[in-house]
């Protein structure tokens, strides 16, 4: 009977020492600059590309968005990109 009664305990206790410790820190480098960098100044965009893909083409443009902070106040930049499809010339 008192295990009955100690095991709602033991859980809750098991519970709070696993939230408690510590928590997997964020990783703020990447091995493609081309696609994250830790700047204060915003990367320029780069210029929109047309790509020839047999049958139709496709325009890709890239853009630079903020996607927070770091710990230390510099911004994180993340490289966007849109494809549409477009006429061949």
């Amino acid at each position: 009977m008192r295990l009955h009664h100690a095991l709602p305990l033991l859980l809750a206790t098991a519970l709070l020492a696993g939230c408690a410790g510590n928590s997997i820190s964020p990783r703020y480098t990447s091995e493609n600059p081309d696609i994250m960098r830790i700047s204060d100044e915003r990367p320029a965009n780069p210029e929109k590309t047309t790509e020839d893909l047999g049958s139709y083409c496709v325009e890709v443009s890239e853009t630079w968005n903020a996607h927070g902070t770091t710990p230390d106040g510099q911004s994180l930049w993340a490289k966007d990109t849109a494809r549409a499809v477009v006429p061949c010339d």
